[in-house]
């Protein structure tokens, strides 16, 4: 364990990052431990509990300045970490470097007593943490994924960093036993999928139900304490434990998901955390019929499962996507086409390197003779290219898709069965644009998938 890092402040000048020692938080941080056990002999949560009971009790003002200012140091040191991790895994393909994710996270300007009128995102995450519900550590790293303007530039660049409780929300149950298998216990395993089951009964379910009730869902945010309590009840009374707090729960949710993060990164090779695990039919289709796994009975279920049904449906699917890109990309080379002929073209090369060869931005940058990487990610626009495909689909796939599942469904239930395909197929659409944004992070993903094959067709298409 490093302790400088609670008197060691991350701060940006500049030009790029730098540490600075903050001595007296260094002589502040030594007193406070000079009675006992030496501090580097003790886990970050018992330093972290020492000083935040110095700063919220009732102590003098400069110490609790001075515990704050420790505590502060922490944290800043562990966004450094954050920022770096996701420029070593990502920067490279997608064209940014650790500098410019530290411009969003690391605005703590040392000052003592703090500005009370600067906004300094590093006490914002202190302000709000609990250190008996999580260490600062993975609050740190929490806050941070959450980070709204860190998380468009990325967004910008492609790259789509999926939360903790959707990590949950698309993991089945069964597929515990062969993920976890090598690391826990038979018996640990059933109380991990028992949570899971829980956690789906509550926290999946009412999302399922705003979506029902065409509420708006945006990301998947923490659980409430009000889920968090359900979730609790039904562990109680299933007898997994004889009593559990919501604290509990969230800390068994959260390093349940940290475990689902860490085999989805090593089956990427230790490159993408963000890959779904969910079983894919052939030619990379969930069956229409499985999109939906919130409750025991499926929204489809008026539809026989006929192969002539999933196979006429997955050509109309292709098609549509097909014909959606192709109107996307061919308005998008239009359009710079009317400005500059050879903008263009190179962003006709720029989709086929980055689709269909799979290479990194940084070497698309040199092939189309571009300055930087941002310049790549400008021209090309994939997340407006993402964005556009789906609400083309939506609004072309519906009607065909309903016409083929009026065949095939009861007609004592025709009534009901257009919301629910509607439904359905704003899930599989939304799943075929998330397939993208999940290959995007990742330039060693061995299997292309059916979005990248159908732009390099259109690509083709618009060259000829």
């Amino acid at each position: 364990m490093m302790i400088k890092e609670y008197w060691t402040l991350v701060s940006l000048d500049t030009e790029n990052y730098c540490c600075q020692e903050i001595t007296m938080a260094k002589t502040f941080f030594f007193a406070t431990f000079a009675n006992g056990i030496h501090p580097s002999k003790l886990s970050n949560t018992a330093i972290q509990r020492r000083l935040l009971g110095i700063y919220y009790q009732n102590n003098s003002f400069q110490d609790r300045l001075l515990a704050q200012r420790c505590l502060l140091c922490f944290i800043s040191c562990q966004l450094q970490k954050y920022c770096f991790k996701l420029a070593r895994d990502f920067g490279s393909f997608h064209g940014f470097t650790h500098r410019d994710l530290l411009s969003y996270v690391l605005n703590d300007d040392g000052s003592f007593p703090p500005l009370i009128e600067h906004h300094c995102f590093a006490r914002e995450i202190l302000e709000c943490f609990n250190v008996g519900k999580s260490n600062l550590t993975n609050w740190t790293n929490l806050k941070a994924r959450q980070h709204k303007q860190l998380n468009q530039f990325l967004l910008q660049c492609g790259l789509y960093l999926i939360s903790d409780w959707a990590i949950l929300n698309d993991t089945k149950t069964e597929q515990l036993q062969t993920i976890l298998g090598h690391v826990l216990s038979n018996l640990e395993i059933q109380q991990a999928q028992a949570l899971l089951e829980a956690y789906h009964n509550v926290y999946r379910v009412q999302r399922f139900r705003r979506r029902l009730q065409k509420q708006s869902l945006g990301i998947c945010e923490l659980p409430s304490q009000a889920q968090l309590r359900g979730i609790a009840d039904i562990l109680v009374k299933k007898v997994v434990y004889n009593n559990i707090s919501n604290e509990a729960v969230l800390d068994k949710l959260q390093s349940l998901a940290t475990k689902l993060r860490e085999y989805r990164i090593y089956k990427k090779g230790g490159k993408s955390p963000f890959d779904s695990l969910d079983a894919k039919t052939e030619n990379n289709f969930t069956s229409i019929d499985q999109l939906y796994t919130y409750d025991t009975s499926n929204v489809l279920s008026d539809i026989d499962e006929t192969d002539d049904f999933l196979k006429e449906y997955r050509l109309i699917m292709l098609q549509c996507l097909d014909n959606a890109l192709s109107t996307v990309i061919n308005a998008r080379y239009q359009y710079l086409r009317r400005k500059n002929a050879d903008k263009a073209q190179k962003y006709l090369k720029g989709l086929g390197f980055f689709y269909c060869q799979r290479l990194p931005m940084s070497i698309i940058a040199q092939q189309l003779e571009l300055r930087a990487q941002y310049e790549v990610t400008r021209l090309l626009q994939l997340k407006d290219l993402r964005e556009n495909v789906g609400t083309e689909m939506m609004i072309n796939l519906k009607e065909p898709v309903i016409r083929l599942a009026r065949q095939y469904s009861s007609v004592s239930n025709l009534e009901t069965l257009e919301e629910r395909v509607s439904l359905a197929i704003d899930e599989q659409v939304a799943n075929i644009i998330s397939s993208s944004e999940i290959e995007a992070t990742n330039v060693q993903i061995n299997q292309i998938s059916i979005f990248s094959e159908s732009v390099c067709r259109q690509i083709v298409t618009i060259e000829k």
